[in-house]
């Protein structure tokens, strides 16, 4: 399962190059590094910027969706739209996210990124985030990543976390 996981980002990294050079050319963003990976990605907030107004295509979400732990009913919520319109999204050749869909998608990919790094594992970050947590008001992480308020609160808490401090 390991071999998977590694070819996942593996193929993850490599559509992210192509992305960020699909939104150098369309967009005007230079890019300083052309071999740009997926962690150094969401970490651009510039590039992010540029990135969210040229919409994320569905085949880059599905790379996304793959590295994360979150399931389609999951995806579905955060994203604002139905189970059924994100599986019909799927169908339709070149389909593109709205902007806000796709500043919700990175934010996601942002938080899944930052919370892998601070667990070490999908597995232990999923059953954080689907724990209350005294320090969030005793709400579940993942309750809070709806919005962006809710995001950078579950954000900060996974710097604190890295960092050993607990509420």
């Amino acid at each position: 399962m390991e071999a998977i996981k590694i070819n996942d980002k593996e193929q993850l990294d490599k559509a992210v190059r192509v992305y960020a050079l699909k939104v150098e050319k369309e967009r005007g963003y230079k890019l300083i590094n052309k071999n740009i990976k997926y962690s150094d990605f969401l970490k651009n907030k510039m590039l992010l910027v540029y990135a969210i107004r040229e919409g994320v295509s569905f085949e880059l979400f599905s790379l996304i969706k793959e590295v994360s732990p979150f399931n389609d009913e999951d995806w579905a919520s955060f994203l604002g739209i139905s189970t059924k319109s994100l599986q019909r999204s799927k169908t339709k050749d070149d389909f593109v996210f709205k902007p806000i869909q796709s500043e919700k998608i990175f934010e996601l990919a942002e938080v899944t990124n930052l919370g892998e790094e601070v667990f070490d594992s999908q597995s232990a970050f999923y059953a954080w985030l689907n724990s209350p947590s005294f320090a969030l008001g005793n709400l579940k992480p993942i309750e809070l990543l709806k919005d962006s308020y809710g995001k950078e609160m579950v954000v900060n808490e996974l710097h604190k976390i890295d960092f050993g401090i607990f509420a």
